[in-house]
């Protein structure tokens, strides 16, 4: 099959109409909900001490109830991917925010560590879908050329989900008392109904095809679909054929799934042990934990913004996952020494490492994947790669609860990302390599 070259169209001023048009309408309303996303299912990191006081539940029980989120978020993410290429973005993408909101509600209710566990499950069930939902919906909209930098912006609206999600938790967290509510059930309450609110405004608004945005014109539709249709063609002629029932045993993709897992096991340490550390300096009200664990990300959304803009326009992206990777393992071993506020600092390190990789990662995997398998492709990555969310916080908190210290945890993380970024290496050569993205856009 003849490829079609990429430059064929990347002056066409149609589609760069189109893809500036898409980013100003849609981009932004993903990030919101991506934000909504990241607290509701991270929030429970601010309440640990809480939870711990008032229901019994400590760190090994901390640590395996929030995993227990992934290992449902795995079950369940191929098939909701697959439901999402039926019924489009507009149907499935706000129905699994609305059911997220209404479980993290119903957080609020929980009074034992079963009760904990059980909704953490079902959060998962709830959630699945959503992220690699939202990759494979870039697939159907932007040319390959243009996603780093999508895919770059979406994720800096996860790390500032943790840059909201601190001031905001801390904030409801002082409400402790108010109309006779601990400050963990008015975290819950509160983001339970935004999530849901959020979630029926998005349906009024969201798009899901090319043809159905009435605001593009004719040419600009004309001309996005043929440019996205180009790229489906050249990933097909790049031999990437598989079928779905198949997909387990392509060893490209099981490659993929080993470097988000390391990917994700940096990233949701820092995630669900980063507020405990920060608890650690002395003095610190609750809102002031928040604002200090937000620092990480803040620099994180810095540099992984100017990462994804850098890599999209050189076209090159694999040797900056495996520098990225190198990075969060030296971060993460770092916050093993030193004081609370050395940690935290270590923390910006590993932060930064982590999303940095993770945006890079993305357009590589999307470009890898032929176009008949993309949306069960990327699900089938996130899914088993979110394991490590499992993973991480469950062993974490063993080690902890059993031996007084995370040290030996952390270590092995900066093992698994040490060899993610040599595995990097072997991703198929020219599938990490993308057009340059035209100035102006």
């Amino acid at each position: 099959m003849t490829t079609v070259p990429p430059s064929s169209t990347a002056d066409d001023p149609a589609l760069r109409s189109a893809v500036r048009k898409f980013f100003r309408r849609m981009i932004p309303l993903v990030v919101l909900m991506l934000i909504i996303n990241q607290m509701d299912r991270t929030n429970i990191g601010f309440v640990r001490a809480d939870l711990e006081a008032d229901l019994g539940i400590g760190a090994a029980a901390y640590g395996l109830g929030a995993g227990l989120f992934f290992v449902a978020y795995a079950i369940f993410e191929v098939p909701s991917n697959m439901l999402m290429e039926r019924f489009g973005a507009r149907v499935w993408l706000t129905r699994i925010m609305i059911s997220w909101g209404v479980v993290v509600f119903l957080m609020s209710f929980i009074t034992n560590p079963a009760t904990f566990y059980l909704m953490r499950f079902l959060l998962g069930v709830a959630e699945a879908g959503f992220f690699p939902g939202v990759m494979y919906y870039f697939t159907r909209w932007l040319p390959d050329r243009y996603r780093g930098r999508a895919t770059a912006i979406f994720l800096a609206g996860s790390a500032g989900a943790y840059v909201v999600t601190g001031p905001v938790t801390g904030g409801l967290l002082e409400l402790d008392g108010v109309a006779g509510l601990a400050g963990w059930k008015w975290m819950f309450l509160s983001q339970g109904a935004l999530s849901v609110l959020i979630g029926i405004v998005a349906a009024f608004f969201l798009v899901s095809r090319i043809p159905e945005a009435k605001w593009l014109s004719a040419q600009e539709r004309s001309a996005l679909s043929a440019a996205v249709a180009a790229d489906d063609a050249n990933r097909q002629a790049a031999g990437a054929r598989t079928s779905k029932a198949r997909l387990l045993l392509e060893p490209q993709v099981l490659l993929l799934c080993f470097i988000f897992f390391a990917i994700s096991l940096t990233g949701y340490t820092i995630t669900f042990w980063l507020p405990s550390l920060v608890d650690g300096i002395r003095g610190l009200p609750d809102f002031g934990v928040g604002v200090v664990s937000a620092i990480p990300w803040a620099c994180a959304i810095a540099a992984m913004y100017g990462m994804g803009r850098f890599t999209d326009r050189t076209g090159v992206r694999k040797p900056y996952v495996s520098a990225a990777l190198v990075i969060a393992a030296i971060g993460t071993f770092l916050t093993t020494l030193g004081s609370p506020w050395f940690g935290v600092a270590a923390m910006c390190v590993a932060a930064v490492g982590f999303k940095c990789s993770a945006s890079i990662f993305w357009p590589i995997a999307q470009q890898g994947l032929d176009g008949r398998i993309v949306a069960p492709g990327i699900a089938l990555v996130n899914s088993l790669g979110n394991l490590g969310g499992f993973v991480a916080p469950t062993v974490i908190g063993f080690l902890e609860q059993s031996t007084g210290s995370t040290t030996i945890g952390l270590y092995g993380l900066s093992v698994a990302s040490l060899l993610a970024a040599g595995s990097a290496t072997l991703i198929g050569r020219g599938r990490d390599r993308a057009a340059a993205v035209p100035a102006g856009c």
